[in-house]
């Protein structure tokens, strides 16, 4: 099950068999916590690389622990550098649940490494490169 913070990515998502895309939910992924058939299945979260799509997949982790993130890691922020914009308003409060990895690309995004109130919207991802990591996570 792989969930998308907007829509357009889950309208260009491609097939995956033995999959569904769920898509545009952004902070309502919550509402997901009121189907129980998602519990016992892989669950996969891409979103923004900023401080909101990071705590949006805090939020669905709250109820399937079992998500991981797509496409939210270092190596995506960096080789999309001049695609970056910058958050409104960046996400202050606690943000709990992230794995090590997940954690270091939000303390990054707070404290300003790489920049002043950087981001990377999902949808500017580039398609070859959303492919080729959706080809290593799923062996096709």
């Amino acid at each position: 099950m792989f969930v998308t913070e907007n829509e357009t990515n889950g309208l260009v998502f491609p097939d995956v068999p033995g999959s569904i895309v769920i898509f545009g939910l952004g902070y309502g992924v919550q509402t997901l916590a009121e189907t129980a058939w998602p519990q016992a299945k892989e669950l996969y979260y891409w979103g923004d690389i900023d401080t909101h799509g990071f705590s949006i997949l805090a939020r669905l982790r709250t109820g399937f622990p079992q998500t991981r993130s797509f496409l939210m890691d270092r190596e995506t922020l960096l080789a999309h550098r001049e695609l970056w914009g910058h958050e409104k308003e960046i996400h202050e409060g606690t943000i709990s649940r992230l794995t090590e990895a997940e954690r270091a690309v939000l303390d990054y995004l707070r404290g300003g490494a790489f920049g002043y109130r950087i981001r990377l919207e999902q949808e500017l991802i580039g398609f070859d490169w959303f492919r080729r990591a959706l080809e290593v996570l799923t062996g096709s």
